[in-house]
């Protein structure tokens, strides 16, 4: 062990598992929300000293780095050096893989928090000497390969990240499963509280399935069925092989195939989805299980930009120990807060020509779209009537800013991101529209500060929570969106923003229509007629949106409500 690691095994730790953790841009372990919240958890347990250990994968390979050819997505790789951010553990444990043996090393990275805290992160690693050479690829690709390929990494964070910890001294109180990847861990707890025979005398293993419960907390994120791995049970025994009884198994995951959701769910004491709306979602889609809600947050000193730091440091000092301090945001000038999102305009501009794009006009109300490129996004429906469009612009000029990544398989998501292309070109004149490649931390944090509205449209009830439009409040970027997630908490119309219809299921053509009515009638005519009322709202996102819907509170829930229990 290092000395690092010794200085955080002292104390019980709750122990976070997740298949990726956004730690800092350089370090391309993430894929987009999941991964970026759960860094901010990481970072929050930091400031909060809260005692917590992170389990990823070092992904060395990465995600991928987009490059944009005609409009075409093209995925270029992003290897990363684990050395040269982390320090590498000496410890070293095995599982046995489709029979054959597989050492798993580790990488410490630690986050470093605002007070004097900080939190570790185990980084899993199976590219060792000892290893066959298909075992030394397994942490290489996040969410690269075929179900085989998908199911090795599952065996290694879960069942090696429990036989990694222990093997570093760590003394885990509970067991977090950020998303049903990392439930391959309940098995390994469950064959660590095996006993053979019963107090009745009966042969055979008996599991104590209570006892591992009590000591797991799951967080489900998404409605999407893709979103939740299964895997065939053939595959899962040629894998597996005797690790755990094939009937218990099939009990606990599922009779037909081996559903990491359906696991996690029967062996985690509390539950909970990432939003109310999301939480009701889960309770229909896994019924007569309990699911809490707990909506998720983000890390104010991380998507805060410099200016709106500089202007919080000035009149609401501790904001970012204490974020329900920004409840008094309505108190700052309006001349200050105008300027702090000036400045945020500024560098986001500023880096839209630094990438080659047009030179956008810095007074006109700039709308953003960024988030993963998906059909149930609907990052198209902006686009659904180009007519209108232009004749909007006609009357109330605005700008256009997009970005995202679509997953390498997902031939939608990149036939989407063409067609977004051919109609920045058909309204090219009229309206102006950006696509920024490499959707990334970095990026993120420029536009969701120096954009001047931002417009979120998934399908309801999709969007299990969301996080994007949490950030832009923060930098008193106000929201237009679909009433799903997160904004059906945090919408307070002509406040913190405004809704595009209601509650109920989605319809594209409606709903487009009721996007264009609101830019047309509320929006833009405000943003260019009336600078006050417009400021005012900026305000409300952040003292009725910002002061709220931050990783501080979510944390502070977890720990008494989760973590404590």
């Amino acid at each position: 062990m290092t000395t690092q690691v010794e200085a955080f095994v002292l104390e019980p730790r709750i122990a976070y598992f997740s298949m990726e953790i956004a730690l800092r841009d350089e370090i391309p372990t993430y894929s987009g929300g999941l991964g970026v919240l759960a860094g901010d958890t990481m970072r929050t347990a930091a400031d909060l000293e809260l005692p917590m250990v992170g389990v990823t994968l070092a992904s060395r390979a990465g995600y991928f780095r987009q490059q944009i050819a005609d409009g075409r997505q093209i995925e270029l790789p992003a290897p990363w050096q684990p050395e040269q951010w982390a320090r590498r553990l000496t410890a070293k444990i095995a599982l046995t893989i489709e029979g054959r043996e597989a050492w798993v090393g580790g990488w410490l990275y630690v986050v470093e928090g605002h007070r004097g805290g900080a939190a570790p992160v185990i980084l899993l690693d199976t590219d060792l000497d000892e290893n066959h050479p298909d075992d030394r690829r397994i942490t290489h690709f996040l969410y690269g390969g075929d179900e085989v390929y998908r199911l090795r990494q599952e065996m290694v964070l879960g069942i090696g990240g429990v036989r990694m910890l222990g093997a570093l001294g760590f003394r885990i109180r509970k067991y977090h499963l950020n998303e049903g990847h990392a439930a391959l861990l309940t098995l390994e707890l469950l064959r660590r509280l095996a006993h053979t025979p019963d107090e009745a005398g009966t042969p055979g293993v008996h599991y104590d399935v209570p006892a591992v419960r009590q000591r797991c907390v799951f967080t489900t994120h998404t409605p999407v069925e893709a979103g939740h791995d299964q895997f065939a049970y053939e595959l899962a025994g040629r894998l597996l092989g005797d690790y755990i009884d094939p009937e218990q198994l099939r009990a606990l995951a599922g009779n037909d195939r081996l559903n990491m959701t359906r696991l996690a769910l029967n062996l985690s004491e509390y539950v909970n989805g990432v939003a109310r709306r999301h939480a009701e979602v889960s309770r229909h889609m896994f019924p007569g299980y309990r699911v809490h809600a707990v909506t998720n947050g983000v890390h104010p000193w991380t998507w805060a930009c410099d200016s709106f730091r500089r202007l919080y440091d000035a009149h609401l000092p501790r904001w970012c120990h204490e974020p329900e301090l920004l409840v008094r945001a309505d108190r700052i000038p309006d001349e200050e807060i105008r300027e702090a999102h000036a400045a945020a305009k500024r560098a986001l501009l500023e880096r839209i020509r630094a990438l080659g794009g047009p030179l956008l006009d810095s007074a006109l109300p700039l709308l953003g779209f960024a988030r993963r490129m998906t059909d149930y996004k609907r990052a198209d429906l902006l686009f659904s009537d180009l007519a209108r469009l232009k004749a909007i612009a006609g009357r109330h000029p605005f700008q256009i800013v997009l970005a995202g990544k679509a997953h390498p398989r997902d031939e939608g998501g990149k036939r989407l991101i063409e067609r977004l292309h051919g109609w920045a070109r058909e309204l090219e004149g009229d309206v102006p529209v950006v696509f920024l490649p490499d959707y990334s931390m970095d990026l993120a944090r420029l536009l969701v500060s120096g954009a001047d509205v931002w417009i979120n449209t998934p399908q309801r009830p999709l969007e299990a929570s969301g996080t994007s439009g949490m950030k832009a409040a923060l930098n008193g970027v106000p929201n237009l969106s679909v009433l799903d997630g997160w904004w059906l908490e945090g919408c307070i119309e002509d406040v913190t923003g405004w809704a595009v219809g209601g509650e109920s299921d989605s319809d594209n053509a409606r709903d487009a229509a009721l996007l264009y009515d609101k830019l047309e009638q509320k929006v833009l005519p405000l943003y260019h007629r009336d600078r006050a009322a417009w400021i005012a709202i900026m305000k409300g996102a952040i003292s009725r949106n910002a002061y709220f819907f931050n990783s501080h509170r979510m944390m502070r829930r977890y720990a008494a409500e989760a973590y404590l229990r």
